[in-house]
């Protein structure tokens, strides 16, 4: 199953009643940015998902800078949206990937079937020059949205620690973030420099050209050094830019794809963890 759809493919299915568009844009650093740039104008019918108030958990001393969300309270969110279980979910960002990436990952692992990133983002349906508005949906209806949790895409703090003791050759760890955080070189964001011991690094940029995710084959092309066999276990900071490698593992064929959702700065929470 793709995870992607097109903008071409959505502009016939503004109008259906079962389907919610759901914007995720938002800037790391300005936490009200996504939310105004919303409330100028959006995609048309599309509702609000904010990363750290929606799509994240409240920061504490372990589970990373974006944590899981409390599962009621996105539970309420999806409902207070007339969200079901069979609805047609659209996620776009700006055009970055990472934060409608975050959005399809969480609904999978709540256990949605339909969950889709709009390729190209909110950037590439505005300069098509299809329907966008200002006004506010309002879909308070009543609906029930059940959790079946999907285990087999979560990546336990345990699971990844197992790994780094005992290095079991079915599972590869890969580290999503940019070479110089993964080498220790630079760290901006986060207290200690370096990667989890034993992973790999494929930064998350390298699946996207221009807003798009890029064409299957040169997604297994980025991918040809892991085998379609082995376990992936995906993390990055904090959980939200490995999600493009998610996706895109995905689309290149993988089946066994997790991610770690605490990601490097759960890992470095813990002080006795060791960092290459």
């Amino acid at each position: 199953m793709s995870f992607i759809i097109e903008k071409e493919e959505l502009l016939p299915l503004l109008n259906s009643r079962d389907i919610r568009i759901c914007d995720c844009r938002f800037q790391l650093g300005s936490p009200d940015a996504g939310y105004n740039d919303y409330k100028k104008e959006h995609i048309s019918g599309a509702v609000y998902f904010d990363l750290e108030k929606d799509l994240s958990g409240q920061v504490q001393e372990h589970g990373g800078r974006h944590p899981l969300p409390d599962l009621e309270t996105i539970k309420g969110k999806l409902e207070s949206n007339g969200i079901t279980n069979d609805t047609l979910l659209i996620a776009y960002d700006g055009g970055e990937g990472s934060f409608a990436s975050r959005f399809v990952w969480l609904l999978s692992y709540l256990g949605h079937q339909k969950v889709f990133v709009l390729n190209g983002g909110y950037r590439a349906w505005r300069d098509a020059g299809y329907p966008i508005d200002s006004s506010q949906m309002n879909y308070n209806m009543p609906t029930e949205y059940h959790i079946d949790l999907n285990e087999h895409v979560f990546a336990s703090f345990r699971k990844v620690k197992d790994y780094t003791m005992n290095r079991p050759d079915d599972i590869v760890l890969m580290d999503s973030r940019e070479s110089k955080r993964y080498e220790g070189i630079e760290e901006p964001i986060d207290k200690k420099a370096g990667h989890i011991p034993g992973a790999v690094n494929k930064v998350w940029t390298n699946v996207l050209e221009n807003g798009y995710f890029k064409k299957k084959e040169d997604l297994q092309s980025n991918f040809t050094s892991i085998r379609k066999d082995k376990e992936i276990i995906v993390y990055c900071g904090s959980g939200v830019t490995a999600s493009p490698n998610y996706i895109a593992l995905k689309e290149a064929g993988f089946k066994d794809v997790k991610i770690y959702i605490g990601s490097f700065s759960d890992w470095i929470s813990y002080d006795d963890n060791p960092i290459e």
